[in-house]
């Protein structure tokens, strides 16, 4: 027995895929068959993005999101059904830091973390459960997947990141919420909470001095890389979490279990 992975005819939407792990993820799920939405602010980072995606013989589209402003989410997913056809899946993904301490944090900083990372990720998950939910009305066999990009950040304080802490606490409890109201409708809603990962935005910090005494610290000192969540992505979009709902998943090699 094997778990078998193939999305093709499903329609996945991820949200901040112009880097990072919003990439990763994109080009994950179509190379398992999905066509991919490709959500965020820098449109021209995300069509090159879909020229690799179809240099591999995928199917990829572009929209442009602002998580921060209701309207645009409105429109980048009704413009995401136009092009694409129904939202099978939504890896809600989106997010930004700000690094200092509590005492130093003003109203701007405050609202530049909570406004993507906890009320963006709601209202873009709200309005697509909104349209699978009519859908699942319609056809009650009709199977979704939500999957809200956490953080072990949500889960234990880490130092100088404190309202990024809060906003993935957030997340993580915004999760639970969605997965108890709308698991009726055939949508189940999980998160990841990745541990430390290194990309393109980070990886010169973790070439630092400061970077490696972070990884020191780490349970097996090594950081982890994008592909090392592919396969609970592929196991949370796919049919075999149908019993999985509501779940917080670390994904931090043992970062959380110190």
């Amino acid at each position: 027995m094997g778990i078998e992975v193939n999305f093709e005819g499903k329609i996945a939407l991820i949200t901040g895929a112009s880097s990072g792990l919003g990439a990763r993820f994109a080009k994950v799920l179509a190379q398992a068959g999905a066509q991919v939405v490709l959500a965020s602010r820098r449109t021209e980072r995300l069509k090159e993005l879909r020229a690799e995606i179809e240099a591999d013989g995928g199917a990829a589209h572009v929209v442009s999101l602002d998580v921060t402003d209701f309207a645009s989410i409105k429109s980048a997913i009704a413009h995401a059904e136009t092009e694409a056809g129904p939202i099978d899946i939504l890896v809600n993904n989106s997010g930004v830091s700000t690094t200092q301490r509590l005492v130093d944090v003003t109203p701007e900083d405050y609202s530049f973390v909570m406004d993507t990372n906890l009320r963006g990720a709601f209202f873009v998950a709200q309005q697509t459960a909104k349209r699978m939910i009519a859908r699942a009305k319609g056809d009650p066999s009709k199977k979704h997947r939500i999957i809200n990009i956490a953080s072990v950040a949500g889960l234990r304080v880490l130092p100088q990141i404190g309202v990024y802490c809060m906003s993935k606490a957030g997340v993580v409890q915004m999760t639970k919420a969605m997965a108890v109201e709308w698991g009726k409708y055939g949508i189940n809603t999980n998160a990841i909470c990745p541990g430390y990962i290194s990309t393109e935005i980070n990886e010169d910090y973790f070439a630092s001095e400061q970077g490696q005494k972070l990884i020191e610290m780490l349970p097996r000192k090594r950081p982890g890389k994008p592909e090392d969540l592919d396969g609970l992505l592929l196991l949370l979009a796919g049919e075999d979490s149908n019993f999985i709902n509501g779940a917080i998943i670390s994904a931090d090699d043992g970062m959380t279990a110190m």
